[in-house]
C-alpha cells in the first residue's frame, strides 16, 4: 500500500509536473517527477527516510550519485546504518574511486535510488558494488515509474522495492496523462 502521507508531500512540494518531458533514458513522458524538488524539501526527505527505514534490515546502504546521495544520507541518519556512494564512473583525480566510503568484501548492501524508469542506473551501481565485493540483492526507490525497471532489475538478480508507484502518485492526474 502506498504511503499516502508521502504522496501528499510530493504533490504539495510540486514534485510532479505535467507537460512534455524528455527522460534520461531518451524517452518522453507527459509527466515528470522532479527529484530535485523532493530531495531539497525537508518534509519529503523526512518521510522518505522514515519509509526507507521501515523497509531495511541491517544492510549497508549505497546511494547512486547524484540523486541517491541525499536520500541515502538522510536514511543513514534515520537508521544509524553506514553508507557508500556509487559513482556513475570512477573519478579521474584523487583516489579514482567508483565507490566512495568504506565497503568490506561480502558486505550486504541495499541500493537507494530516487526514481526508477528502466532501472539502468541502479543496475550499473549494483554491478560496481558487486565488482567491489559487495552482495547486492535489492534496490529501494522513491518512485517506480512502472516502465520496466522491475523486470530489468530482476534480470540482474535485483529486487525492486518502491515507496510509491507512478499509478499511485498520478491517481488524480489530468485525464490526458498516460501512466
Amino acid at each position: 500500500m502506498a504511503n499516502q502521507e508521502l504522496i501528499a508531500a510530493l504533490r504539495e512540494a510540486d514534485a510532479v509536473k505535467y507537460g512534455e518531458f524528455e527522460l534520461s533514458h531518451g524517452g518522453t513522458s507527459s509527466y515528470y517527477v522532479d527529484k530535485y524538488v523532493f530531495e531539497t524539501n525537508p518534509r519529503c526527505l523526512e518521510l522518505i527516510a522514515e519509509a526507507f527505514a521501515d523497509r531495511l534490515g541491517d544492510d549497508t546502504l549505497a546511494g547512486v550519485a547524484l540523486g541517491g546521495v541525499p536520500l541515502v544520507a538522510v536514511t543513514s541518519v534515520e537508521t544509524g546504518l553506514s553508507y557508500v556512494i556509487a559513482r556513475k564512473q570512477a573519478k579521474e583525480y584523487g583516489t579514482g574511486n567508483r565507490i566512495e566510503g568504506e565497503l568490506r568484501k561480502g558486505e550486504e548492501v541495499a541500493v537507494i535510488e530516487d526514481i526508477a524508469t528502466t532501472g539502468q542506473s541502479a543496475i550499473d551501481a549494483a554491478e560496481a558494488l558487486r565488482a567491489a565485493g559487495a552482495v547486492v540483492n535489492r534496490v529501494l526507490v522513491v518512485v517506480d515509474r512502472e516502465e520496466g525497471a522491475t523486470e530489468n532489475l530482476a534480470d540482474h538478480d535485483l529486487e525492486l522495492k518502491s515507496l510509491v508507484t507512478a499509478a499511485e502518485l498520478l491517481a488524480d492526474a489530468p485525464d490526458d496523462i498516460d501512466v
